[in-house]
């Protein structure tokens, strides 16, 4: 099943994908899928990010290529960050960063959104937790991280979490293709089978400190091939069996 979330008369919907129609839905499919019996084809309809967080809990370093690349060794245990609710940005949107930022980089992340309250969760029962997977490009003021020395005003900035197009949840999280490109070019290309924290175990670790939200966003690193970004460009992530999301770079 394919989820999106939508715009229709100014207010956000949640659908299912069927072929190129949506089926509209009552309310967020967190609990239940409720069908409110519409149908709309899907060319009509703007899409946005398919998630409401409180937060998105970020994984810094996941992959072993990328804490090379980054010249501050690998990590002997998960490195968790928070984007703040102002980061997220829908399909096809802008990013533009504050005059001051000098590198502007992107990050080509798999991501899950959270279907119910998570607290305490063990790993083999992560699945339970897990409305879907999607794409996530954690945009990263790259000077401002370095700079400040912790990763708070580098990653929050408005609009830096472009999150979508949709939520799958009959893809495996565990060995999907994760590809990046920079308008046009290949930039980033892994697989989330090279985790080295896979997703049952971050979603304990998580948990043992923190309580998930329905809606709330778990990143999961991104692999190596980081650089920047500039005005005019066009960023596409995208990852197997979910899609492309595309934002633009003003």
């Amino acid at each position: 099943m394919k989820l999106v979330r939508i715009e229709r008369d100014r207010k956000a919907i949640w659908g299912v994908l069927k072929g190129d129609e949506v089926l509209t839905l009552a309310k967020a499919p967190y609990e239940e899928l409720a069908f409110d019996g519409g149908r709309l084809p899907l060319e009509q309809c703007r899409l946005l990010a398919p998630c409401e967080p409180t937060k998105i809990i970020c994984v810094g370093k996941n992959y072993y290529d990328h804490a090379m690349e980054m010249g501050e060794g690998v990590p002997d245990r998960p490195i968790l960050f928070i984007k703040a609710p102002n980061t997220v940005n829908h399909p096809e949107g802008e990013v533009s960063a504050p005059g001051f930022v000098e590198r502007l980089d992107y990050e080509g992340e798999l991501a899950f959104v959270v279907k119910k309250r998570a607290k305490n969760v063990k790993a083999e029962e992560y699945g339970d937790y897990i409305l879907g997977y999607t794409c996530l490009n954690d945009v990263t003021a790259r000077d401002i991280q370095k700079s400040d020395g912790q990763w708070s005003r580098g990653k929050s900035m408005d609009g830096f979490a472009p999150i979508g197009p949709l939520v799958a949840d009959e893809v495996d999280g565990s060995d999907l293709k994760i590809e990046t490109r920079l308008n046009g070019k290949t930039v980033q290309s892994s697989r989330t089978s090279l985790f080295m924290t896979k997703i049952p175990a971050l979603m304990e670790f998580i948990t043992a400190s923190m309580t998930l939200e329905p809606g709330d966003v778990v990143t999961t690193g991104t692999p190596a091939g980081i650089g920047a970004m500039q005005p005019g460009d066009v960023v596409e992530v995208e990852i197997e069996g979910i899609g492309t999301l595309r934002t633009y770079i003003r």
